[in-house]
């Protein structure tokens, strides 16, 4: 039957038959993604889906999902590594499967981390260490500080003593947010040394102040999250020493080097504050930091198994073989412990070396050029002072004047693609407000002096659009008839003639509304 015999009037009819859903569904199939009715169809999100979907629809649809998130290398907020070379992303794609936990199965795996604690603990001046990976600093911080607890709890134990006390560990209140969770868990006293708006650092004289006869350790950090400073590990351990003299206390030191512990040993290799020092019995680092792994790779290293209580360390063999483990989660991927390997054989010192006066000459080229803009007092960022390669700065005084602060400045970076964090310093230091900038390997000095550009911009714009002093802004809204503090407020009356808003929520900015 020709064309035209079937558009003609007298043609029999064609009976096109009705497609099952599962025809239907099979179509869809072979659609281009964005034809397919999947993208003109709300997704169901929270509840379990009833059929499947094709897989390109899927990946397009998450794809899309995540177009609007921060570009990873300009998220200058994150320590957390954003970049590695290709062929660590291939080992990466090739160990997804393997659970790093199936010794018997993937023995190579074992042996990676192994050798990478072996590497650790040469690197950190310890000659009979151990140790192992984690998911995190968070984790292996949990377990040193769960070793500090079990170590006090067997002496007590051992000498007759009741557990009726309460364990205390002193540290500063710029500690990271997991140290407060070991307390919460771990039902252990934080003794915290407050900052100062003139020091951002615990230090020795305050920390051995806050002992006494129940502190189960100190912390020191090599590289607070806040200003990037690092403590006195070398001055803490001497208090201590002291104080065991006078008191007979033996109290030791945990180094929090989430952040520093990968930083220290190649720009600072001078610097005493691992495990030359003799009150220093465990340290955490965190790989996907300055380790220059993607996240979540962490390390925990303790001075010998004398600071690793027994009763911690777990032995199964349900997967075919004794199993050694001390860990909070059992099943794990490999993929990133075996990018830290990679990392260790491809760089080595004069690699990671190299890499971290790179970005140490990033940090003193930003603070440098933010002073140099005269809007802000850069707080870190400054030879010889040994810090983390980040640059931290707050607007000079004269400038908040505009109604505008360190927020603002944050909020106007973000529209140029730069996640640049703006908060508070730790207690008692909350009066301070700063900006912060993470200085990783893959920031260069261009991209840097395009930064300092888009500040001056950003600056440029505030200073034009911010008319009204805070002062004159309170001043303005009592006049309105608005009520409320900070940057939003409420219009309480409406004057006749003027439109219902229904007491609507209204931005005010600065002198912008």
């Amino acid at each position: 039957m020709t064309e035209h015999e079937l558009l003609a009037p007298d043609a029999e009819p064609i009976h096109v038959q009705e497609q099952t859903q599962d025809e239907n569904d099979e179509r869809e199939y072979l659609c281009p993604a964005f034809a397919s009715r999947y993208m003109t169809e709300p997704i169901v999100s929270n509840k379990f889906p009833e059929k499947t979907m094709p897989a390109k629809v899927v990946y397009r649809i998450i794809k899309d999902a995540r177009e609007m998130d921060a570009t990873p290398r300009l998220n200058l907020a994150s320590f957390v590594t954003t970049w590695m070379e290709p062929e660590a992303d291939q080992l990466i794609l090739e160990s997804l499967n393997i659970n790093y936990i199936d010794e018997s199965e993937y023995p190579s795996t074992t042996n990676i981390q192994n050798s990478c604690v072996s590497m650790l603990a040469d690197l950190y001046h310890a000659e009979d260490a151990c140790g192992t990976a984690t998911v995190g600093s968070s984790e292996a911080i949990l377990l040193g500080g769960l070793a500090f607890k079990r170590r006090w709890q067997e002496k007590r134990k051992a000498a007759g003593l009741k557990e009726a006390v309460t364990p205390n560990i002193v540290c500063s209140s710029a500690v990271h947010v997991c140290w407060e969770k070991l307390f919460n868990y771990f039902e252990i006293e934080p003794r915290y040394i407050n900052l100062t708006e003139d020091c951002f650092v615990a230090t020795p004289e305050k920390i051995v102040a806050a002992c006494d006869e129940n502190t189960i350790g100190v912390v020191a950090i090599m590289g607070t999250t806040y200003s990037g400073h690092f403590e006195d590990v070398a001055g803490i351990s001497a208090a201590l020493d002291k104080l065991s003299t006078e008191k007979g206390y033996d109290i030791k030191i945990h180094v929090d080097g989430a952040s520093g512990a990968f930083v220290v040993p190649f720009l600072y290799p001078d610097l005493k504050w691992d495990f030359r020092l003799k009150n220093v019995v465990s340290i955490n680092a965190s790989g996907h930091k300055y380790g220059l792994v993607y996240p979540g790779v962490g390390w925990v290293l303790f001075r010998s198994k004398k600071y690793l209580p027994d009763s911690l360390v777990f032995h199964d063999n349900y997967l075919g073989t004794d199993q050694i483990s001390f860990t909070l989660n059992f099943s794990k991927g490999a993929s990133q412990i075996v990018a830290q390997y990679y990392q260790f054989l491809r760089l080595g010192r004069l690699g990671y070396t190299k890499i971290m006066r790179n970005c140490h000459a990033v940090a003193m080229y930003l603070g440098k050029a933010l002073e140099d803009t005269g809007y802000f007092k850069v707080i870190s960022a400054r030879d010889p002072t040994p810090m983390l390669p980040l640059a931290t700065f707050c607007l000079k005084p004269e400038f908040r004047q505009n109604g505008y602060d360190e927020f603002d400045v944050a909020d106007r970076l973000r529209q140029r693609g730069w996640v640049v964090p703006a908060y508070t310093m730790a207690p008692d230091a909350q009066a301070i407000r700063v900006l912060r900038v993470l200085c990783r390997e893959e920031l260069s000095i261009s991209s840097a002096r395009t930064f300092v550009e888009d500040v001056k911009t950003a600056m440029e714009w505030l200073t034009g659009h911010y008319i009204y002093t805070p002062q004159q802004l309170t001043d303005l809204k009592k006049t309105l008839g608005w009520k409320g503090t900070g940057k939003r407020a409420v219009k309480t009356t409406i004057q006749p003639g003027e439109p219902e808003i229904n007491q609507a929520t209204v931005p005010m900015h600065g002198g912008i509304c």
